[in-house]
């Protein structure tokens, strides 16, 4: 990568990783001209408070779900990371071993209206570019706008650039209360929900039968 690589990078739970983490993960390599998209399962979340499936599940459902896109790999450093996960240490750390790569943070709309609450946020945008992906619970350009934010967050002016892709009405709390049921392949009202390499490791490995 000669000159300045730029690198994406795309956290989450991935519990599991779905339709529109894939999709999302698809615009951010296109229109951001990345050189490496770093897919990176959190380990232990400051902001969750439910239980997360085991590092080791999410780590390989990562692998098979990003497994076709170029120039992508997933990273596990945050699951190996003891204590709270937070966003600047791996930008930081990432900053450390690319030192002239410019870097974009990738997050959805309902992540960049809380924001402000992150650890740090301040000099997360000082080491990176937001990148932003409206979510389907969230279209229209007030998704993206400070008065759409919670009233104590919505003066706060957060720049970015906008992912444009069409949001897709998939979310991971969904999938697992669809799974309890009666979710065998993958496959909701016959729109696919995860890939089928993953719909067989979730089927393989019984996930999921006992989550909320």
């Amino acid at each position: 990568m000669p000159g300045h690589p730029r690198i994406g990078l795309y956290g989450g739970a991935f519990d599991p990783p779905h339709v529109a983490h894939h999709a999302v993960a698809q615009a951010a390599l296109g229109q951001l001209g990345l050189d490496l998209l770093l897919i990176i399962p959190t380990g232990q979340a400051w902001h969750k408070s439910r239980p997360l499936t085991s590092a080791e599940h999410r780590l390989a459902m990562a692998r098979l779900a990003f497994a076709d896109l170029p120039r992508t790999r997933v990273d596990e450093r945050e699951l190996h990371r003891t204590g709270p996960t937070y966003t600047i240490d791996t930008l930081a750390e990432v900053a450390a071993e690319h030192p002239d790569a410019e870097l974009f943070l990738i997050v959805g709309a309902d992540q960049l209206q809380q924001f402000p609450t992150w650890h740090r946020w301040q000099d997360i945008l000082s080491r990176a570019t937001l990148a932003v992906a409206n979510r389907a619970e969230h279209i229209g350009t007030d998704a993206l706008s400070p008065a759409h934010r919670p009233s104590n967050l919505s003066a706060v002016e957060i720049p970015f650039v906008t992912l444009a892709m069409a949001p897709l009405n998939v979310s991971a709390t969904a999938l697992r209360r669809h799974m309890q049921q009666d979710w065998l392949d993958g496959v909701l009202d016959d729109v696919p929900l995860v890939s089928p390499a993953v719909a067989g490791y979730i089927s393989t490995h019984n996930l999921y039968q006992n989550h909320s």
